[in-house]
């Protein structure tokens, strides 16, 4: 079986090579050149149905099997939510009359799930084991503590955290709806724990699950008011410098979305380069905000932009070896990759790639970009580099 969206040039490859066949063979069987069948598979040639039918006789497949009924102009995540979840996230998990986990507690196993999400090569697999059952504890902690204030405002705080990370995973599992939602249950539970750096963070969080939305005219907005409001309530907090500046940073991701290179740019030199620099390294409220972050948006500027050559000039200055967060270390090799697969650089692309199955499997496995790429690769790719590319796009399920 081969996936929905691979091309008819590759699906042709892929059945050629499944039955061993050589591609002179095939071609000198169905009356063609040698040269017209390559084009074929590298995407150069469309080919007519009287040569499909022909190619699929000599495969043994159904002409069905060739054809490609899916044109989307762009890769979309596809729904791998676990069911658990969901029915958390909708239902909150069956009643509960036992007494509430402590609010402290409940912290610990956030924060803990936290750290899985932003460490583990495995990430999703291990915190979908968590978040079900984290859900119910967390939201029948808030339902049993209203009459008690305090523990009720810590149990809010975990709450609104839990959901940071939700927004996140959901939005990473194709679910852009449900992110939506786990980012609007953010910003009502910090508001809920009156506590302003954590509905920073919310509108931080919220932001995102815009641009996840192809909102970024909403998330500019979200964001540029919650920077103002961050830098008035707080004007001396060193947290509330670091989310002033992922907030900034909200806003460039949202510029460059309108392909406002330029505004884009402007933004991140005056005000989010300036912020990273006072605030230093850092991931408050899981935002990875600091100079690192900030270099690694830069260059994703830059490739979003076309302008491959001056990307990779800069990636080469960029360490992210100390970076808290695995999933940026990610994307910024991700942008890399993208880099050279516009400069046509596919042995450089295709090591990248494999960079990225050795240190986050799944994440590769999960990305539209990345799997555009491989299809890509698998198209232009010759010799060792070819089998390569095909063992890589059958581990990840796409041939």
């Amino acid at each position: 079986m081969v996936a929905a969206d691979l091309p008819i040039g590759q699906r042709i490859r892929h059945y050629r090579k499944r039955a061993g066949r050589e591609q002179a063979v095939v071609a000198g069987l169905c009356g063609l050149s040698t040269d017209y069948l390559s084009q074929i598979e590298r995407g150069i040639k469309t080919p007519s149905l009287q040569v499909l039918q022909a190619i699929a006789r000599e495969l043994g497949v159904p002409v069905s099997a060739l054809l490609d009924d899916t044109p989307a102009p762009a890769p979309a995540a596809v729904d791998a939510t676990p069911a658990p979840i969901v029915e958390a996230l909708l239902g909150y998990g069956p009643a509960r009359s036992a007494a509430p986990a402590e609010p402290a507690a409940l912290r610990e196993r956030v924060e803990g799930a936290w750290r899985i999400w932003q460490s583990s090569p495995s990430r999703f697999s291990d915190t979908a084991e968590l978040l079900p059952v984290l859900v119910a504890d967390v939201e029948h902690a808030v339902r049993a503590l209203r009459s008690d204030q305090a523990p009720r405002r810590e149990a809010l705080r975990a709450s609104a955290d839990l959901y940071f990370l939700l927004r996140s995973y959901l939005r990473r599992t194709g679910r852009p709806d449900l992110a939506m939602m786990a980012a609007d249950r953010a910003v009502r539970a910090a508001e809920d724990a009156d506590d302003p750096l954590r509905i920073a963070a919310a509108q931080w969080n919220l932001g995102h699950a815009l641009l996840g939305a192809d909102e970024p005219e909403g998330a500019e907005q979200v964001a540029l008011r919650a920077a103002e409001r961050v830098r008035a309530d707080a004007p001396a907090n060193a947290e509330a410098k670091a989310l002033d500046g992922a907030l900034q940073l909200v806003a460039v991701i949202a510029a460059a979305r309108r392909r406002d290179w330029w505004g884009a740019r402007d933004r991140l030199e005056e005000k989010a380069t300036p912020t990273a620099r006072v605030a230093g390294e850092g991931n408050v409220f899981w935002t990875v905000f600091g100079p690192t972050n900030v270099e690694l948006h830069n260059v994703s500027i830059e490739m979003e932009a076309g302008q491959a050559t001056e990307a990779l000039h800069m990636a080469d200055a960029v360490d992210t070896s100390h970076l808290p967060s695995m999933e940026r270390a990610f994307t910024f090799t991700l942008d890399v990759a993208r880099c050279y697969d516009l400069r046509r650089e596919d042995a450089s692309a295709l090591l990248r790639l494999l960079d990225l199955e050795r240190i986050a499997p799944e994440d590769l496995a999960r990305t539209p970009v990345a799997r555009q790429i491989i299809l890509t690769l698998l198209g232009r790719a010759r010799g060792m580099h070819a089998r390569q590319v095909e063992g890589l796009a059958t581990r990840l399920g796409i041939v």
